[in-house]
């Protein structure tokens, strides 16, 4: 039976979620050109305050995000997982700075995970569709990619929100740039290099 579930996120104005691109290259560099684990955690966060109660995550209105209060937003979370020169290309520097983002906001109540790019697809297919169906997001970490269709998404976290069984595929919607797109997870799991990234995963307790 074919399955589709996605999770309501959010919209600040016509964009699904936040964007780097947002940040001027001049006056907030950093963030501009790589902000991605950044953002990624503050639509989390914003989620866990819409969607689970956990008020003190965001400091402004979860129901109704402006753009000016997202980009400061996002400067309360750069310190966090502040872009460095290579990146937040490691799943345990994420771990950390999200970590710490939530226990300096006094959340307890969550807890975050690593799994690894060098899992198998099925258990993987397996905890994404587990984490979708308690309604959390998962951040996702590509390095290097092969699939040509992927190449904007190299070096890159962005956020899993979906995911569709259609027979015997599996999709997974990807949230970036301010829109979601469907990509098998065959595809987009295997990634043709040795060195993998990996997800993150949410549960709240």
């Amino acid at each position: 039976m074919d399955i589709k579930k996605f999770l309501p996120h959010f919209y600040v104005g016509d964009s699904l979620g936040g964007q780097q691109e947002w940040y001027s290259r001049v006056t907030d560099f950093g963030m501009h050109v790589g902000g991605c684990a950044a953002i990624t955690a503050c639509d989390c966060a914003i989620c866990l305050a819409k969607y689970f109660g956990l008020r003190g995550l965001y400091p402004f209105d979860p129901q109704k995000i402006s753009r000016t209060e997202y980009l400061e937003f996002g400067r309360i979370m750069e310190p966090y997982l502040y872009p460095r020169w290579s990146g937040v290309d490691k799943l345990e520097i994420y771990l950390d700075g999200f970590g710490r983002f939530l226990r300096d906001h006094g959340v307890e109540n969550v807890r975050l995970s690593a799994w690894a790019g060098e899992n198998s697809f099925d258990d993987t297919r397996r905890v994404i569709i587990r984490q979708i169906d308690a309604g959390l997001p998962l951040p996702c970490l590509i390095l290097n990619h092969q699939a040509a269709a992927l190449q904007d998404y190299e070096w890159h976290w962005f956020l899993l929100n979906g995911y569709e069984v259609r027979g015997e595929k599996f999709f997974v919607q990807a949230v970036t740039y301010g829109v979601g797109r469907w990509f098998e997870l065959s595809t987009l799991w295997n990634t043709g290099y040795s060195r993998k990234g990996g997800l993150i995963r949410i549960e709240t307790l």
